[in-house]
């Protein structure tokens, strides 16, 4: 492992308290609202002015007057599941509400978020025992044949706890620490990108740094089901430059092909995609910036788009130089999603002295 950084960290107890109780707050694809609210008021005292767009995306802005618009970017949305039947015997059956990993769901704890308040409950699993069938073949977990179990022993049990056709439902385990400055936790995708771009605006406000351009501050909604949250956000805005955050994958773990997905590790700084919505000149501007600030980062590619909130941003409007600055991360779609520390500072830095480098003259020309 490589050596600890000697550098002071820049995260205060404030905002890694801020930033568990973020992680802990469900906030699932569009019922945002709760885990919004969290990040406005962090973020309310380092920014000129805050606003929210009708679907939840939550902004904040420095020098809001200035013609000459940059934004920071990371979503807010978690995957989750939705109540999409119920049987007589008080039993629920889901449906996805964007990429949820049906393989890891069988005695997960959850919660559902009913219209009289959060109701525990549990994704029942036959015991070992008593599903082995024909040939020795156990039964997989699919959507179709895992089911929630709060206790409720018939439908009108279950309806009077509040839940209801289209609640939501969201895995109950959050943050936790473990060996070597490691952080796990669901939902880091992509709530330290929201995490991580307010501490931007927090250093900017402490540090007492004059920016000549305005900084929209924007953690957007609805990622998770295709970017819905960007898309609207970008059209309103109208940015000039923008630089999005999100988590990709650490390939050192097994079962996953460097080969296809390149080579990237927790710990070992920021990871920088080359693509097509990849913004040639801001991506080498941001390049620059690291190693003048000696801030490692790490190179992967991808391919007809980023799979990010960057290909929203790219594409609007009359199109936005944009460049895409990820966070390693292992065991995506988990509740168990683990990253490490150092990259979250790295990375926070690397945004930071980007911002403070971009000027309204800066050259972003195609030729």
């Amino acid at each position: 492992m490589a050596k600890a950084s000697k550098e002071k960290s820049i995260l205060t107890d404030k905002s890694l308290s801020f930033l568990q109780k973020y992680i802990n707050n469900a906030s699932p694809v569009g019922f945002e609202s709760s885990g919004q609210r969290l990040w406005l008021d962090y973020i309310k005292p380092y920014v000129d002015t805050t606003f929210t767009d009708p679907y939840g995306t939550a902004v904040g802005v420095i020098n809001p007057k200035a013609p000459f618009k940059v934004v920071i970017e990371a979503h807010a949305d978690e995957i989750s599941w939705f109540v999409n039947y119920i049987t007589p015997e008080g039993l629920l059956y889901l449906k996805r509400n964007g990429g949820v990993d049906h393989q890891i769901a069988p005695a997960q704890r959850v919660i559902i978020h009913g219209k009289k308040g959060p109701v525990k409950a549990v994704f029942g699993w036959p015991a070992i025992h008593t599903r082995i069938h024909n040939e020795g073949k156990e039964t997989q977990p699919r959507v179709d044949n895992l089911f929630l179990d709060c206790g409720a022993r018939s439908k009108k049990e279950v309806e009077d706890l509040g839940i209801h056709i289209g609640a939501v439902v969201t895995y109950q385990d959050g943050f936790d620490e473990i060996a070597y400055d490691y952080y796990i936790g669901r939902a880091f995708d992509n709530r330290v990108g929201g995490f991580m771009i307010a501490e931007v605006a927090r250093l900017l406000k402490e540090n007492k740094k004059n920016l000549p351009f305005g900084l929209y501050v924007v953690n957007a909604v609805q990622e998770e089901i295709g970017l819905r949250g960007a898309e609207m956000i970008a059209r309103r805005i109208k940015p000039d430059v923008a630089i999005i955050t999100d988590v990709t994958h650490d390939t050192y773990t097994p079962m996953i092909n460097k080969i296809i997905e390149g080579d990237v590790a927790c710990g070992k700084g920021p990871s920088l995609a080359y693509g097509p919505a990849v913004h040639n000149k801001l991506l080498q501007l941001v390049q620059d910036v690291a190693e003048k600030a000696k801030i490692p980062v790490q190179l992967r590619t991808v391919s007809r788009s980023t799979g990010t909130d960057t290909d929203s941003f790219a594409y609007a409007n009359d199109g936005c130089p944009s460049v895409l600055i990820s966070i390693p991360l292992r065991y995506m779609h988990t509740t168990v999603e683990m990253l490490h520390k150092r990259d979250i500072e790295q990375t926070i830095r690397l945004m930071y002295e980007t911002v403070l480098t971009l000027t309204p003259k800066t050259n972003l020309s195609y030729l």
